[in-house]
């Protein structure tokens, strides 16, 4: 696995790319908001500007791409996957990139499901290195440069859909220069505060400054505060505004399995155009049902483009979907599971879905998160849903918290509970190991950075980016 931690040294200067780490070592040289501990979040830190003149000097690849945006603070990731595994059944060639990654940078970028070529990416970053450096002293940062990237590469790939997720926030998020085909916003909560708002208008505010003039957009059910921002951000710029559940007749339901203990969720999806009645949702998780009711949404509208798609080979690819690091488990003696639940809202969800769907007699957390975060809303989901917690931090994120402190913050918000401190992942996943019997679970979880790293630790290998 190559990660920006095992590419430490002196960055190579741009005449000096010869190969995939080089490339790599490179890349992580540039400014990674990603890693930094305070960004200040403003149009000189996030420039719409610079990437514009970075894509300008690369030939405006993006104006070239079909493309779908997605935003919202949980459930991207998950919905940009199903949308594309539901084309990509009905013969149509999807380019998806979506962040971040769980074990492979690579992940990022995909054509039907495989990942952008090491050799591709080496050639890509090398190609560009000469127009990076002329923008110097301002030049784009290592999202903007892996978001021109996927834009060039889905250009030159002959794809029929680029379906992009937002890094942070919308409005100024490096993605936001594209003028999509249709808009979709995933369910909205706290996060990232520190650049995007201390309230939720504040922070959906940001998310919603991906509208367009007369683009349509749709949503999920969102919380009155939310849906009122969205609703006037639609109003202004004159998009046709749709939500599952509201407007597009959508419902979910979790029910017992006959003979088997945990249960299953079940949702009825009915339009004009697409019906889907008692529909077993593939994967754990009562908000993965919303987030496929928003794919089906999606895929509905796109019918009404003239895109010729057939419901039965959709759910065929549906159903052939895998997603690592949302609700996976990569163990089964002890059972380990990971999510990459990463705020107040997300942890809810995650142990609402795991009471549903995962019969455990105790459950053992494994939990580290990162400092801009909406941590005393996840230490309260922690007291509240865990019988043992083991605080850590994953090693491949700077913005790591310092376990102790989150510790001391869980004992303080939880009445006194007591729990454990571990300075690594791996002493983190022993002190569980050795903690667990018989049907306990052990859950990693707080992080995408903490999920990839155990994936790595327990199974010994990388993720793959997606299947199928």
């Amino acid at each position: 696995m190559v990660s920006n931690q095992s590419l430490k040294g002196k960055p190579r200067c741009a005449s000096t790319i010869r190969s995939y780490d080089s490339a790599l070592k490179y890349l992580y040289s540039q400014t990674d908001y990603e890693q930094m501990l305070r960004v200040r979040y403003n149009r000189d830190t996030f420039s719409l500007d610079r990437m514009r003149s970075l894509l300008k000097a690369m030939g405006n690849p993006h104006n070239s791409l079909k493309a779908i945006h997605i935003a919202g603070t949980k459930g991207k990731g998950s919905t940009a996957m199903m949308l594309s595994s539901m084309l990509r059944g009905n013969g149509y060639r999807i380019g998806l990139y979506t962040s971040p990654h769980i074990n492979d940078i690579r992940e990022r970028i995909s054509i039907n499901g495989e990942m952008i070529p090491r050799k591709e990416l080496m050639r890509r970053i090398a190609g560009l290195a000469p127009i990076i450096e002329k923008m110097s002293p301002n030049k784009p940062t290592f999202f903007e440069i892996f978001t021109a990237i996927s834009f060039a590469y889905f250009a030159e790939n002959d794809i029929d859909i680029a379906i992009i997720e937002t890094g942070l926030g919308g409005r100024l998020d490096s993605t936001n220069v594209i003028k999509p085909i249709l808009c979709g916003l995933t369910s909205i909560s706290m996060d990232h505060m520190h650049q995007l708002g201390t309230t939720l208008e504040e922070i959906t505010a940001e998310k919603a400054g991906i509208i367009k003039p007369g683009i349509p957009a749709i949503s999920v059910e969102q919380l009155p505060e939310a849906d009122a921002v969205l609703r006037a951000a639609a109003k202004k710029a004159k998009a046709p505004l749709s939500v599952t559940g509201v407007d597009i007749p959508f419902s979910f339901r979790i029910e017992s399995q006959r003979g088997r203990r945990g249960c299953l969720t079940r949702l009825c999806f009915n339009t004009e155009r697409s019906r889907f009645e008692h529909l077993i949702v593939p994967h754990l998780g009562e908000h993965q049902a919303i987030n496929c009711g928003l794919a089906l949404a999606m895929m509905d509208h796109l019918k009404t483009t003239g895109m010729e798609i057939d419901d039965a080979k959709a759910l065929e690819g549906l159903f052939r979907l895998k997603m690592p690091g949302r609700m996976e488990f990569v163990s089964e003696a002890p059972r380990i599971l990971l999510d990459g639940a990463h705020n107040g809202a997300s942890l809810s969800s995650l142990h609402r879905s795991i009471g549903q769907q995962v019969p455990y007699d105790s459950l053992i957390l494994v939990f580290g998160c990162n400092t801009d975060k909406d941590i005393q809303g996840m230490m309260k989901q922690i007291a509240t849903g865990a019988d043992k917690v083991i605080f850590t931090r994953a090693s491949t994120s700077k913005r790591a918290c310092d376990p102790k402190e989150l510790a001391e913050l869980y004992t303080e918000l939880s009445d006194g509970r007591i729990a454990q401190v571990a300075d690594t992942l791996a002493e983190a996943v022993d002190i569980a190991k050795g903690a667990a019997h018989g049907e306990d679970l052990i859950v990693v979880t707080g992080s995408f950075y903490l999920v990839g790293e155990a994936k790595a630790l327990v199974t010994g290998k990388r993720a793959p980016a997606m299947a199928w």
